[in-house]
């Protein structure tokens, strides 16, 4: 008989998210338990804690989920984990901070889809504009297109040196090519549009960051995605259910189409329940992180 299946949710956070906590338990596991408030130096304690209570054929029912909301602890804290690992005693680990990874891999998925379908276009060689692109969300949306070839910016709101040092960050940490930008402004933001193919906002909800005058400058625009649910849009002129339809704002830009927030999510749902349930599937531990979610996303599509 097949042990209980228990997933570990480590965060740096007071809290730990309640949605990670439902996704899990709709994605089949009997047991979810949270540790918020961990440091770095105690994941060593807490995953060998996790492996050593049951034999390694058991461990497969057993897995770690690590959230918060910062992507670079995330990553620090897996690696920390994966170090802390007995072989044979080895669990699977899912590194998704505040959903951000399967979010941004259901928003690049999309993306790329709606490319494709009404460009005849790929990701590789795109140009790439985020809004919001220094959140958990915004930069590994940057990180996952620049990896597939984009040429992408992660714009910030407030500071350039905060966008130049997420950029340089991630491009350290994921080996890709992201570049910063500031934009305060509708003039700012109208300059960091022009002759874009791809404009993502990933920006707080209920905050609208394009106006409809600004996107009316992107005169190469080709898809526009908002993942901004709470009204106003982050967009202006994106309505929720949008799934390519055309973007009417982009009066410089008349083949442009729009992705909403709903139709982003059904993707990401789909996408953190199919990586939740096969670590319960997996005969080996595996490691999921970004490129996984991204290539789930895509099969998904």
């Amino acid at each position: 008989m097949d042990r209980p299946g228990i997933l570990h949710v480590f965060s740096p956070l007071p809290h730990v998210s309640p949605f990670d906590m439902t996704m899990a338990y709709d994605a089949g596991f009997d047991a979810v338990i949270p540790y918020p408030n961990v440091a770095l130096g105690e994941i060593p304690g807490l995953v060998q804690d996790v492996i050593f209570p049951r034999s390694p054929k058991d461990l497969r029912r057993s897995a770690i989920l690590v959230g918060g909301r910062d992507g670079g602890i995330a990553m620090d804290m897996v690696d920390a984990a994966k170090e802390a690992m007995v072989p044979p005693f080895e669990v699977s680990i899912l590194a998704d901070p505040s959903g951000a990874f399967t979010t941004a891999a259901a928003v690049v998925a999309c993306v790329e889809r709606k490319l494709q379908q009404q460009h005849q276009m790929e990701l590789e060689g795109a140009r790439v504009v985020i809004f919001g692109g220094t959140g958990p969300i915004g930069v590994a949306t940057g990180v996952i297109a620049s990896l597939a070839g984009a040429t992408t910016t992660l714009v910030d709101y407030q500071s350039i040196d905060v966008a130049l040092s997420k950029a340089a960050e991630y491009n350290r940490r994921r080996n890709t090519n992201l570049r910063g930008a500031y934009g305060c402004s509708d003039a700012d933001n109208a300059r960091l549009v022009s002759g874009q193919d791809v404009v993502i906002c990933t920006a707080k909800a209920g905050v609208q960051v394009l106006s409809a005058s600004v996107l009316g400058d992107a005169r190469r625009l080709k898809v526009a995605a908002d993942i901004n649910a709470r009204p106003p849009a982050g967009i202006e002129g994106i309505n929720p259910k949008d799934d390519g339809v055309p973007a009417q704002y982009a009066t410089g830009a008349p083949g442009a189409v729009s992705i909403g927030p709903l139709t982003i999510g059904k993707v990401k749902v789909r996408t953190q329940q199919a990586l939740l349930r096969s670590m319960l599937a997996t005969a080996r531990p595996v490691y999921l992180d970004l490129a996984h979610a991204f290539r789930t996303a895509r099969e998904l599509l």
